[in-house]
């Protein structure tokens, strides 16, 4: 981010404000700069105190604070904020807003706000989330442009169970890092990504897999996402959360990511074929699971579809494609050949040697080829990664 990128935290009162707290500390961790505010409700349940210290900023309850200069406070943030989120959002206030009530703060300032996106996550017992007038003052509330941002399901701090949680901190996160971490330059783009590895079958007990875990993959998936791009995310089985606005469409077998990615690349814009498929499965795969035996166990391999080959053979014109490569020795030339052979017009290439770069790891030393040019990346994550090879793509793609 080149500049600091601002948000303004609504906390209102609701068992749940203890959540906004880790919300409000995972935002300035990554670089954001954060105001609050808070309904006099809401200090019942959170101290203000907690939020001042975790973002070095007073929080604001009473309109007519007077240890602030008279500058309109609620106009002056309404101004600042790139993002307002409020969370808890009770029904009281999703009323209000819903009606143009402003009585204090909190609604004079969100109902000043009439520049940025402004995302509300209820969170209240499931038989207000669902009684007739809620629902219908949040449909109002999206017709005037606001995002209601679904509850959980679970077991509420009354004792009922259903719908009426707010996210979890990692979740809203996700909501405000799509709408203000990048510029959307990639709107009106479909963008393909695959990630992770295939797991083929020895027998129901065994299968052959790599140690890929899908982070770079993911990483693009994310990154697109937030610059604007319709993404479809083809993953083999990875321990990380799917991605919140990305199609995604699990696969466990290198032929089930093949049939997947010839389905989806037909009207892709850019492919990104991040995935660690496997080159080789098992010819012939017992039902049983197989007993030891001897010393030895002899397995015969047979090759799996080559989809990089495919989308190469088969790519359309305009469509971006982008390969990955995995060396550990000869990265350059190697990859380049690859480039060449499978018909892509941009391989990213890193060397599994090389400190802080492959699998697992949070981040990589990438070195994108194409048929003109070689740009070597320094130690980065795998989020900064994804968004170089995107400006690259989106550079090339613009010509």
């Amino acid at each position: 981010m080149e500049r600091k990128k601002t948000v303004l935290l609504g906390v209102t009162g609701g068992i749940a404000a203890y959540k906004s707290a880790t919300l409000a500390s995972m935002l300035v961790k990554n670089g954001y700069d954060v105001k609050v505010l808070m309904t006099k409700n809401a200090g019942n349940f959170i101290n203000p105190i907690v939020f001042e210290t975790l973002t070095k900023h007073k929080c604001l309850i009473d309109t007519f604070d007077r240890n602030f200069e008279f500058n309109v406070e609620h106009i002056a943030l309404a101004k600042w904020a790139d993002v307002v989120m409020i969370a808890p959002a009770t029904a009281n206030v999703i009323g209000k807003l819903a009606h143009g009530i402003a009585d204090d703060m909190l609604t004079t300032t969100v109902i000043a706000c009439r520049r940025c996106r402004k995302l509300i996550a209820p969170a209240m017992n499931t038989e207000m989330y669902l009684n007739p007038v809620v629902q219908d003052n949040m449909k109002i509330l999206e017709g005037y442009g606001y995002e209601i941002i679904q509850p959980a399901k679970g077991h509420l701090a009354c004792g009922d169970t259903g719908a009426g949680k707010m996210p979890e901190p990692d979740v809203l996160y996700e909501y405000i890092y799509r709408e203000i971490a990048y510029e959307k330059d990639l709107i009106g783009r479909k963008v393909l990504v695959t990630a992770g590895p295939t797991q083929e079958a020895v027998d129901p007990v065994r299968y052959i897999t790599n140690h890929s875990s899908g982070k770079m993959g993911y990483a693009i998936a994310k990154v697109a996402a937030a610059r604007g791009a319709e993404v479809t995310l083809v993953t083999g089985p990875t321990a990380i959360r799917k991605p919140l606005f990305a199609t995604v469409i699990p696969v466990t077998t290198a032929r089930e990511m093949f049939e997947a990615v010839r389905e989806e690349s037909r009207d892709a814009d850019i492919v990104c074929k991040a995935a660690a498929v496997a080159d080789y499965r098992p010819k012939h795969v017992s039902d049983e699971k197989m007993k030891k035996s001897d010393d030895r166990m002899a397995l015969e391999l047979e090759k799996t579809d080559d989809i990089l080959k495919y989308l190469g053979e088969n790519k359309r014109p305009g469509q971006f494609l982008c390969g990955f490569s995995m060396e550990t020795e000869h990265m350059v030339s190697n990859s380049r050949a690859k480039l060449v052979k499978k018909n892509l017009d941009m391989i990213a290439a890193n060397n599994l040697k090389e400190a802080g770069a492959g699998f697992r790891g949070d981040t990589n030393r990438m070195t994108l080829i194409t048929a003109g040019d070689e740009t070597e990346l320094p130690l980065l994550s795998k989020e900064e990664t994804a968004a170089k090879i995107l400006d690259i793509i989106l550079e090339k793609t613009s010509k």
